[in-house]
C-alpha cells in the first residue's frame, strides 16, 4: 500500500510550517476509539492528515515482541506520527514519556500533554510551561496542548515553543470554539502557528476557526465516533480547506 505521504506528492503552495518542515495538510488526526483498524485506515486514506497522534501508554508499541496492528498499521500509512504525553499529571511523568516514546516512534516530535483535571482532561498550566522548556532543552519538537489563555501561550512561546495548540473546548466535547473572543485575541497576539486542538465536534467548527487565522486544527473524537467515520474525516478535510481559503 502506497504511504500517505508520499515523495510523489505534489507540494502545496500553501502548506503548514510546523519547526521548519512542511506539511501539505493543515489537519491532524488522533488514532484512538475507531470502531475498527480497516476504518480507521480508510478515514487516513481520505483525509490524508498532515499527522496523527498517538500515546504509547495507550498502545502496546514499546514491545517489538508484541504483535500490534495499530503500529504496523502507522507504519505502513507512512504519515508522521505525533506522540503525546497523554495520561501524564506530573513534568517528570511528561519528560519519562516523552523520551520513551523518542525512542519508540523514532522522532523528535511530541505533543505536550499535562494534565491538572481527570474530569475535563484540562491542561496544567501552573507547570506546563516548565515541562515544555524542559522538552525543549533535551531537543524535543514541542506542540503544547493548553488553554486559550494569552499569558499562558506567551509564555509557552517563550519557553522556545515555536507552535502552539490552544483548545477550542475541553477534550471530547465537541462545543467547538466557546470563547472566541480569547482564541481571536491570541491569533492577533502572537505570531507562531497556532493549531487548534480538542472541543472541535462539527466540520463547521473546524472551518470557522480557520476562517480566523489560525494554522490547522487536531480532532479525534468527532471522527472515531461518528456515525460513518470515513466520511466526517473527509467532511472535516474538506472543511479545514475551506476555512484556510476563505482566509
Amino acid at each position: 500500500m502506497t504511504s500517505l505521504n508520499s515523495s510523489a506528492e505534489t507540494p502545496s503552495p500553501d502548506p503548514l510550517l510546523l519547526y521548519g518542515q512542511r506539511f501539505n495538510s493543515r489537519l491532524l488526526l488522533g488514532t484512538s476509539r475507531y470502531p475498527s483498524p480497516r476504518i480507521l485506515e480508510a478515514a487516513l486514506r481520505l483525509a490524508q492528515p498532515a499527522m496523527l497522534t498517538a500515546s504509547l501508554r495507550r498502545q502496546n508499541v514499546s514491545d517489538p515482541d508484541t504483535p500490534n496492528r495499530f503500529w504496523e498499521l502507522l507504519r505502513t500509512l507512512g504519515t508522521p506520527v505525533l506522540p503525546n504525553t497523554a495520561g501524564c499529571h506530573s513534568v517528570q511523568e511528561v519528560i519519562t514519556t516523552a523520551q520513551m516514546a523518542r525512542e519508540v516512534f523514532e522522532t523528535p516530535w511530541i505533543k505536550l500533554e499535562l494534565i491538572g483535571d481527570d474530569y475535563t482532561l484540562q491542561p496544567d498550566t501552573l507547570n506546563l510551561v516548565q515541562a515544555a522548556s524542559q522538552l525543549i532543552k533535551e531537543g524535543f519538537n514541542v506542540l503544547p496542548y493548553c488553554t486559550e489563555d494569552l499569558v499562558l501561550c506567551q509564555r509557552l512561546v517563550d519557553a522556545g515553543c515555536q507552535a502552539i495548540m490552544p483548545w477550542a473546548a475541553p477534550i471530547g466535547t465537541g462545543k467547538g470554539p466557546i470563547n472566541a473572543y480569547a482564541l481571536r485575541t491570541l491569533r492577533e497576539r502572537l505570531s507562531v502557528p497556532m493549531i487548534v486542538d480538542a472541543g472541535l465536534g462539527l466540520p463547521s467548527h473546524a472551518c470557522q476557526v480557520m476562517e480566523w487565522g489560525f494554522d490547522g486544527v487536531l480532532l479525534n473524537t468527532a471522527v472515531a465516533l461518528a456515525q460513518d467515520p470515513v466520511a466526517m474525516a473527509g467532511a472535516f478535510a474538506a472543511a479545514t480547506q475551506a476555512g484556510r481559503t476563505a482566509f
